[in-house]
This record gives C-alpha cells, sequence and structure tokens, in this order.
C-alpha cells in the first residue's frame, strides 16, 4: 500500500487531489471516499481494507491498540508525501537538514518499523510501540540508511521523469559541489549510520526492548542494503534483485 500511494503523490495526482486524499487518509473515514477522484477510491478503499483486517486479527487477541499505531504512523507517511509534493510543485529545494527532517518519514521505514511490530506477538508491548514511535537512535539509523541509499542510486532517474529534489540535490546545492563529491559524502552519512545501528544492537542502550525487537529493525535496513547497494534494485528487478530472490527462494542448495 505505501508503494501505490508513493505513485499516487509523485506521479499521478495534482497538488489539488493530494491534498485531498491526505485530508481523507488524516481522517480515516469511508466517508470522505466520495470527496477523492475515481483512481484514489480505489486505493483508498483498499487502504482501509487492510487496516480493517488488522483490527479484525487483533481484537480477537486482546491487542487493537497496536493498530492505532499502524495507523498513525501511515498517516505521518502520508502527510510527508505531501510535503514533498507541495516542495515539487514550488520548485523547492529544500536544505540537507531540512530535507531529512522529511525524509525520515518519506524513506517509510518508521511506518515499516512500526507496522512490522503488530503481529510479533508478546514480545512486543506497548512500551516498543511507544518507543518506536519516538524514533529512537536505531530507528533513526535505519531510516537514514534507507533515505540516503534510495536517493543515491535514484535520484538521476527520479529528476528525469520530474520529482522532487532528493538529498543529493539538496546537499549539491547547499554546498555548491558536484553530484559526485554529494553522493560521497551522503555515502559516509549511510556509514555511520550503520555505526549507530551496531552500536545499538551491541551495547542494547534502552532497558526493555529485546533483541527480536531490534532484530527486525536490523532486517529491514539489511534490506535497503540488498535492493540498492548495486543500483535501484527495487524500480528495476530484473537484474540483481530477481537473481538474489531466486538464489534463495527458489534455486536448490547443492549438497
Amino acid at each position: 500500500m505505501a508503494s501505490i500511494m508513493n505513485d499516487i503523490y509523485d506521479v499521478y495526482g495534482t497538488l489539488d487531489e493530494l491534498e485531498l486524499i491526505t485530508n481523507a487518509i488524516e481522517r480515516w473515514d469511508i466517508d470522505c471516499i466520495d470527496q477523492l477522484p475515481a483512481y484514489m477510491k480505489l486505493f483508498y478503499e483498499a487502504l482501509l481494507d487492510v487496516y480493517k483486517e488488522m483490527e479484525e486479527a487483533m481484537t480477537k487477541e486482546g491487542k487493537l491498540y497496536r493498530v492505532q499505531y499502524a495507523k498513525e504512523a501511515m498517516k505521518q507517511l502520508a502527510q510527508s508525501y505531501f510535503v514533498e509534493a507541495k516542495w515539487y510543485n514550488d520548485n523547492y529545494v529544500p536544505t540537507v537538514e531540512e530535507y531529512m527532517r522529511n525524509g525520515l518519514i518519506s524513506g517509510g521505514y518508521i511506518m515499516f518499523i512500526i507496522t512490522s511490530f503488530v503481529g510479533m506477538g508478546e514480545i512486543v508491548t506497548k512500551y516498543i510501540f511507544d518507543w518506536a514511535s519516538n524514533t529512537p537512535k536505531i530507528v533513526k539509523a535505519s531510516s537514514i540508511i534507507a533515505r540516503l541509499m534510495n536517493d543515491i542510486v535514484s535520484h538521476k532517474f527520479e529528476q528525469e521523469r520530474g520529482h522532487v529534489a532528493s538529498a543529493v540535490e539538496c546537499y549539491m546545492k547547499q554546498h555548491g559541489v558536484s553530484e559526485e563529491k554529494a553522493c560521497k559524502e551522503l555515502k559516509k552519512q549511510v556509514e555511520n549510520a550503520w555505526k549507530d545501528m551496531n552500536q545499538e544492537l551491541l551495547i542494547r542502550s534502552t532497558a526493555g526492548v529485546s533483541m527480536p525487537v531490534l532484530t527486525v529493525i536490523l532486517n529491514l535496513a539489511r534490506v535497503m542494503d540488498f535492493l540498492y547497494k548495486e543500483g535501484d534494485g527495487y524500480t528495476h528487478v530484473v537484474n540483481v534483485t530477481k537473481t538474489g530472490i531466486t538464489s534463495l527462494l527458489i534455486d536448490p542448495i547443492s549438497i
């Protein structure tokens, strides 16, 4: 759902339409569907249905509160997409710092992390949801990895089709440097984020957060490393991504 929503904000929606869908997601009410254009109605109804199924499952387990955290994370994601849509519409290039404040959310990983906790069983408590929702160091590190690795490999393609300035363009403008220099500096930030993540995994500085919870966050960051280390493996899945998944899940292992 997040991927479809991202395409709506990046490619299909006008700014007026995007304001409608952003407000509808914020209200989270099926009655809002009548205000949306036809193609958005399909997405909005499907979005609410997905979370309704989650609510039904969690109600049976007495954990309905978990879905509310997931909803709030999705609302924040929609708001961050709308911020980027307004920047693009205004031809505005923010500073790197301003971009990253929003980009940590628009990268999607805060939403993914919180949503992944919904079905994890008794090991996840309300405390874990509150902790993750406040973007602790390991969640921030994972989000930096997601945002910057995506931007570094996909910014050329996205700029050609028309897209908000990525971290690369923001860094180039703010510091007056070349694309190569900007990417080099942003890669350093990715490396530092990995160091932060490793530190949190080794020291486990937050009481009450178990290793399985931290491992979820680590594994999501590892997905980004797999998808974007050799190029944009999410948009262009034919080579590295397809081969990697096939070798892991389909091809037999020689014994």
